[in-house]
């Protein structure tokens, strides 16, 4: 069989697709959109999720401290404050970040990314710190208590998903 000349066709399977156009709202109609349907639109504080991971920290405190010998503050509830404490202080170290970075009188996209990463990387350094501090300092650590509240309290942020 001989090809046939301009036997395909002339799209080019290599085109891109069209791209959507996506509309750019201002400032002014976000806050007009936001004022329209406030229950749809509210902004939630990343404080409220520290506060949420406080709550957590304190109601596990009240759950480890039935295991320990004296009923109360045992070194089960000492270590589950120590797991929180892991969780609570490096976020609140990361949002004070973003907070400076946003009060910066030159704000632009590319400087508040460069806060996010470096707040990021202060809140990985200090939680290994932490864990590392703790392994070392704090004699008789439960670790069980410690790793059960770290963990409830960093899955606060899931909660958000709840408060929207």
């Amino acid at each position: 069989m001989i090809p046939q000349k301009n036997r395909f066709s002339d799209v080019d399977d290599w085109d891109e697709p069209e791209e959507e156009v996506y509309r750019v709202y201002s400032k002014e109609e976000i806050a007009a959109l936001q004022k329209s349907d406030a229950s749809k639109y509210r902004a939630l504080s990343p404080w409220k999720i520290v506060l949420a991971q406080i709550v957590i920290t304190a109601l596990s405190m009240v759950f480890w401290s039935i295991f320990g010998a004296p009923v109360g503050v045992s070194l089960y509830t000492q270590s589950a404050f120590l797991g929180g404490l892991i969780s609570v202080l490096p976020t609140a170290l990361f949002l004070t970040r973003l907070e400076l970075a946003k009060k910066s009188q030159r704000l632009n996209p590319g400087r508040f990314l460069a806060a996010l990463v470096s707040g990021e990387f202060i809140k990985i350094a200090v939680t290994l710190m932490m864990f590392i501090g703790i392994a070392f300092l704090v004699p008789g650590v439960l670790w069980v208590p410690l790793l059960v509240t770290y963990l409830l309290a960093l899955k606060c942020v899931w909660l958000a998903w709840f408060w929207r």
